[in-house]
């Protein structure tokens, strides 16, 4: 498509310096951009390479300008650039109907507008909402609900009961709603806790692929409005996901923990289960937690810790090997005095 600069910019709340008739044609980064695209700088050093690019325009935020190229400064270049992508790669778009190879039970509820790709298999007594995108091979168990503009990617698996909110993307292989890890020791066997609940995930969520969210024992496992949710992350059986949550690949989450909102957990993170994590904690990559964390802290390590606490044991444990020279010194000098050198005085 083509687009001008100018109308680029009243799109992003930003303005043009230059030619805002410009035509634009594509989105690239500078090291392949050629004439006709718009590039995109957040640092002086990103401009430097965007100005010797052949693309025509740059988007920044800072105060750059160029004598060779169209500037389209906006208040936040990294928030305008997820805004622009959509502009020139518009997602791929479905005609509503259902697939002649997708099964679909008697008393499932399909709207019109919906899209049910290949064999897919949605159960007795499912709601499927507007523009609902089931793009194949997809099951969808008996009693779920996918509200309107939600998409699963291919074979992702509901199980029964799950309820997805709207504008919910779900990516391949995901299973959402599969059995919690229940079981009792009972006369040397590992009896099966039923597990009778189901999972919630509430509007503008995304979830990863390979992710696995557990069913609630009883109640429901919940995934708050606006989280999102990294490749291959496992969410247990009663846990609760609050607002605007961050993810990050290979999180696991024991049973019964209650994230707070805009909670961050970086990479491999592993949560211990009955715990609280406070609104806007951060925890960093492969930690691990096994004790509630207040409001807005920032913990790592394994066990994790409050951050400065966690930091000077690092420092401490990088000097102890130049303590223990020293202790033996020490020791040396009390067993032989007059034999060997005072530790630190002149030898």
């Amino acid at each position: 498509m083509t687009i001008t600069a100018a109308e680029i910019a009243k799109q992003l709340q930003g303005e043009v310096l230059g030619d805002g008739a410009t035509p634009l044609t594509g989105f690239a980064p500078a090291a392949t951009a050629k004439a006709g695209d718009l590039t995109f700088a957040e640092n002086e050093a990103f401009f430097v390479k965007a100005g010797q690019s052949a693309a025509s325009a740059i988007l920044i935020d800072g105060p750059f300008q160029s004598d060779r190229k169209v500037i389209i400064r906006v208040p936040n270049a990294r928030v305008a650039f997820a805004r622009v992508l959509p502009i020139f790669f518009p997602e791929q778009t479905f005609s509503p109907g259902v697939h002649a190879t997708a099964v679909v039970a008697a008393s499932a509820k399909i709207d019109a507008s919906a899209h049910i790709g290949p064999h897919c298999v949605i159960g007795e007594g499912v709601s499927i909402g507007p523009r609902v995108v089931l793009r194949g091979g997809d099951h969808v168990g008996d009693g779920s609900s996918i509200a309107a503009d939600s998409q699963l990617f291919p074979n992702v698996t509901l199980y029964n009961n799950t309820q997805i909110g709207q504008r919910v993307r779900i990516h391949a292989g995901a299973v959402i709603g599969s059995d919690g890890f229940g079981y009792v020791f009972d006369s040397g066997i590992h009896r099966k806790v039923p597990q009778v609940g189901q999972v919630l995930v509430q509007d503008d969520v995304e979830i990863g692929a390979n992710v696995t969210i557990d069913r609630g024992a009883l109640g429901p496992t919940v995934i708050g409005k606006g989280s999102k949710i990294d490749n291959l992350v496992q969410i247990a059986h009663n846990v609760t996901v609050g607002e605007n949550c961050l993810l990050i690949a290979q999180v696991g989450i024991a049973g019964s923990t209650k994230l707070g909102s805009y909670v961050t957990l970086a990479g491999q993170v592993g949560i211990a289960g009955h715990l609280k994590i406070g609104n806007q904690a951060i925890v960093a990559a492969q930690s691990g937690v096994m004790h509630d964390i207040p409001d807005k802290g920032k913990w790592l390590g394994a066990p994790a810790q409050p951050d400065r606490q966690a930091k000077r044991q690092m420092i401490a444990l990088h000097q102890l090997p130049e303590l223990i020279r020293r202790v033996r010194e020490l020791e040396e000098w009390v067993k032989h005095p007059g034999a060997v050198p005072r530790p630190g005085g002149p030898s």
